[in-house]
């Protein structure tokens, strides 16, 4: 037990400090916006849906904390988070790519975004029972208490997010050891096995129905620079 907890402790370090050197990168918006090639095909589109590895649709990353983008595509790239496609596109990225689309994407939509309640809507009884399951780690303790303003920037706002891929998402932290499909992280890890899956559709569906800043924003698939 104490060797599964080391090595616990020390995936969650090692994520955590990967994610932190990226952050020492500056983004710029500008290059962000060149770079968004491999992301508008997908992230870009309204209502667009993946199929691996259940059919659900791609996260609205418009509006999200750019340090959790980051944080996000190096989970991808160095294996953390096991997605096909998205470990592809990851590789491909730079700490600096990486520094400057989180820039891009965490600006875009947010010029005339109002302002969002302080606190949640209060939650059917199911519900306030599953996000406080664990009275010590309960999910607005990281998250916020409205869903979108979380404590550190490596976590990301959730309000307002797809419920479906609010489930795929939850339930990938459940799994371990499997080579194409999990994401590896010792908190969410434990906190996603306490729930069975139909309890995860349940929180899924009450953060989807919170205001956020999350957002698709329809865009073109290539930027012209502010020369031309």
């Amino acid at each position: 037990m104490n060797k599964l907890l080391t090595t616990m402790f020390a995936v969650a370090v090692a994520s955590v400090t990967l994610a932190a050197q990226a952050q020492k990168v500056t983004g710029s918006v500008e290059n962000g916006a060149k770079k968004t090639a491999m992301c508008v095909g997908c992230h870009g589109i309204i209502g667009y849906q993946a199929s691996f590895p259940e059919i659900h649709k791609v996260p609205m990353i418009a509006g999200q904390s750019a340090t959790y983008i980051v944080s996000a595509l190096s989970a991808y790239k160095n294996g953390d988070r096991k997605h096909p496609t998205m470990r592809a596109i990851a590789d491909t990225l730079t700490e600096q790519d990486m520094a400057d689309l989180a820039a891009y994407y965490a600006q875009l939509g947010m010029k005339d975004a109002a302002p969002l309640p302080t606190t949640a809507k209060a939650p059917a009884d199911s519900v306030q029972a599953l996000i406080t399951r664990d009275k010590d780690n309960s999910c607005t303790k990281c998250h916020g208490a409205n869903f979108s303003t979380p404590n550190d920037g490596t976590v990301p706002k959730l309000a307002g997010q797809h419920a479906d891929y609010l489930t795929v998402a939850l339930k990938a932290y459940k799994v371990d050891g499997h080579g194409i499909v999990g994401r590896s992280n010792a908190v969410m890890g434990g906190q996603a096995k306490k729930f069975s899956n139909a309890e995860i559709k349940q929180l899924a569906s009450y953060i989807n129905g919170l205001p956020g800043d999350l957002k698709t924003v329809p865009e073109s698939r290539f930027h012209s620079s502010s020369a031309d």
